[in-house]
């Protein structure tokens, strides 16, 4: 079990399977990484709206990776132990013409600059922002040849925005290729469930992932397993299922099918019963709500109405 760092340059802003490793680790193994803020390192503290205008818009998310786990083969399961996210003391959030949830109404550019202080920032006077750093982005690389960009999330992960994995918080993934190809980025010091704005606290951050391989184990998309976080802000331990539709309602019964199958699968229940205890007991989230044509919904279902195990 090595420990691995591994820098952000040069990131890459796109998937693609075909793209050469920058790290080759083993199951088992942990990684530092460090990650640049989703601008590609392009927004700096004290930059105006104008500024922002003017980046490359074709870095965005400048993701870390990809990394590629010996043995990982496909219809194996990929498992992302977030060990630590450490923001670096400073962040921003943007309003975009023509992005966000209510696009109609706040059709001007605008770019906020946070200063982040330990777990809070107090930037928002009079709020006190809680702070949870996550990555937005954690994926391995799509099945299909050929690039694609980085804004719609997929069975494969990628922009999910899903703001309970913080530290803590377990991440299992299908593996879709040889090697499994994992990359990540887009942090954030903090978000609300839907990222409403386009975007969350964006800013740099140090990463420190552990990575298990489960090999022979079907996945049909990400499963988030949170447990023990260090995080006050953070949800009741929970099991949750991960579906991207292009309507909301199309995800929330994704969600709730595979949280259904998990049930059966895992716990022995009926399909039935698994059905009862989801509308006694989970919580469906819009996790993002602007990652165009995907909406992201979260299924989550606390583990304390469930005897303890583990998936795999």
């Amino acid at each position: 079990m090595a420990e691995h760092s591994l820098s952000a340059e040069p990131t890459h802003s796109r998937w693609n399977r075909g793209l050469e490793p920058r790290l080759v680790i083993s199951p088992g193994d942990t990684v530092h990484m460090e990650c640049v803020d989703s601008s590609g390192a392009q927004v700096k503290p004290g930059m105006t709206a104008d500024g922002l205008l003017n980046i490359d818009r074709g870095k965005i998310h400048a993701l870390s990776g990809p990394i590629y786990v010996d043995s990982a083969e496909p219809g194996d399961v990929l498992e992302i132990d977030v060990l630590d996210v450490t923001h670096k003391g400073w962040g921003w959030t943007s309003i975009i013409s023509g992005l966000g949830l209510l696009k109609e109404r706040f059709n001007e550019t605008y770019l906020f600059h946070w200063d982040l202080d330990g777990d809070v920032s107090r930037s928002l006077a009079p709020a006190i922002v809680p702070l949870r750093p996550f990555c937005g982005v954690m994926g391995v690389a799509p099945a299909e040849d050929g690039e694609f960009r980085t804004r719609p999330p997929g069975n494969f992960g990628g922009n999910m925005d899903v703001r309970e994995l913080c530290a803590g918080a377990k991440l299992y993934l299908p593996v879709l290729n040889r090697w499994a190809l994992f990359s990540a980025g887009d942090a954030h010091a903090a978000q609300g469930d839907g990222e409403v704005c386009i975007n969350g606290i964006e800013c740099p951050a140090e990463v420190t992932l552990r990575f298990h391989l489960h090999k022979h184990q079907p996945l049909a998309g990400p499963i988030i397993e949170t447990t023990g976080s260090q995080h006050p802000d953070a949800p009741a331990d929970a099991w949750i299922t991960v579906e991207s539709a292009p309507d909301a309602l199309g995800a929330a019964r994704a969600a709730t099918n595979r949280m259904i199958d998990l049930l059966v699968d895992r716990w022995a229940f009926s399909p039935v019963h698994a059905y009862l205890l989801c509308s006694m007991a989970m919580k469906l989230r819009l996790s993002q709500v602007v990652n165009e044509p995907q909406i992201t919904v979260s299924a989550a279902l606390p583990k304390i109405v469930l005897p303890a195990r583990s998936l795999f």
